[in-house]
């Protein structure tokens, strides 16, 4: 199987409307690449405020076609971080996030096919899945991502798999790509053919912590202890608060002696962070995290550059964006 999202290639031509719209990133990423794009579809389930940065980036860009997944309906709360819903109440009132966000996107360019795809993402199969050659999903819960993803990985088709999640200042993005051919530039202009293979998420985080390098970052232990005490309790990403700090702590202590990792590698302060989020996203973060991806998708399509493999991690605290490589060889020893 070739590189190429979904199979697509550089057959067929751009018109001279979207040549002339697209004219400023053909001469950054070349008119194959934008032919790429112009043939990608991409399902993104969970509306908030870091989705919607990565949908005005890429529906800006022009891709294929968007398709959206959120039937919840909108809130008050939802008006803070998400920029695509109007603040008017008689405009989003009883209308799910994923409509009142398509309506809005198709305004950003008219030449990108943008819909809306209802029902419940856990219950997504891999004919739906089929329709799509990226399925990005966001505020979901460890169970639907690691379904998703799994399902992904089913089809005869690559289909490339993104979970993305902003907790206030901290942002995780995660990507499966299976395997990933792409070209590299080097220096002196040459290029060079690169293939990459991805682990799924199941894998990934079922890494033994002790064989991980010393370096990596506290953020990726303390997603993993989050997702665990959610699984537990049967709560849905967010519901936590810092009243769960005590049982949080016990759980991650738990998870520390059992993996051989001294607890010092994650902050209990970091924890609380997390906690007190809940389901609050901070914008410049949303916009960071939106930006990140929509560049890694464009890699993905157009099988130039070289892309995340398979974490990146943002926290506002130090202002640092993290690429972790996981699974990896266990650390030297030295």
């Amino acid at each position: 199987m070739d590189g190429g999202v979904g199979g697509g290639g550089a057959e067929g031509e751009l018109t001279a409307q979207e040549t002339a719209l697209y004219d400023r990133q053909i001469r950054v990423w070349g008119v194959d690449a934008q032919k790429r794009l112009s043939k990608a579809h991409v399902l993104v389930c969970g509306m908030n405020g870091t989705t919607i940065e990565f949908c005005k980036n890429i529906v800006l860009a022009g891709v294929g076609s968007l398709s959206l997944m959120d039937d919840h309906m909108v809130t008050e709360d939802d008006l803070n971080a998400n920029f695509l819903i109007p603040p008017d109440e008689s405009i989003y009132a009883g209308r799910s996030r994923a409509e009142v966000c398509c309506e809005s996107l198709k305004d950003f360019n008219p030449m990108v096919r943008v819909s809306v795809e209802k029902g419940d993402p856990s219950l997504i199969d891999g004919e739906f899945l089929d329709k799509f050659d990226i399925v990005v999903v966001s505020g979901a819960s460890l169970k639907m991502k690691l379904f998703i993803n799994d399902n992904c990985r089913k089809r005869s088709k690559r289909i490339a798999f993104y979970a993305i999640d902003c907790k206030d200042s901290c942002g995780e993005i995660f990507v499966d790509l299976q395997k990933h051919s792409f070209v590299q530039k080097k220096p002196g202009r040459e290029t060079e053919q690169q293939e990459l293979a991805y682990p799924s998420l199941q894998e990934a985080i079922s890494v033994p912590w002790n064989n991980l390098p010393r370096k990596t970052t506290k953020l990726y232990f303390a997603m993993r202890v989050l997702e665990s005490y959610e699984l537990s309790e049967g709560c849905s990403p967010g519901e936590t608060t810092l009243s769960d700090i005590p049982a949080v702590l016990a759980r991650m202590k738990d998870m520390c002696n059992k993996m051989s990792l001294n607890e010092s590698h994650i902050p209990a302060a970091l924890m609380e962070r997390l906690l007190a989020a809940g389901k609050r996203e901070h914008p410049p973060v949303c916009a960071i995290l939106g930006g990140i991806l929509g560049q890694e998708v464009i890699k993905s399509i157009s099988c130039k550059g070289d892309p995340i493999k398979n974490f990146f991690y943002f926290d506002a605290a130090d202002g640092k964006g993290v690429i972790e490589d996981i699974p990896t060889s266990p650390p030297s020893a030295n």
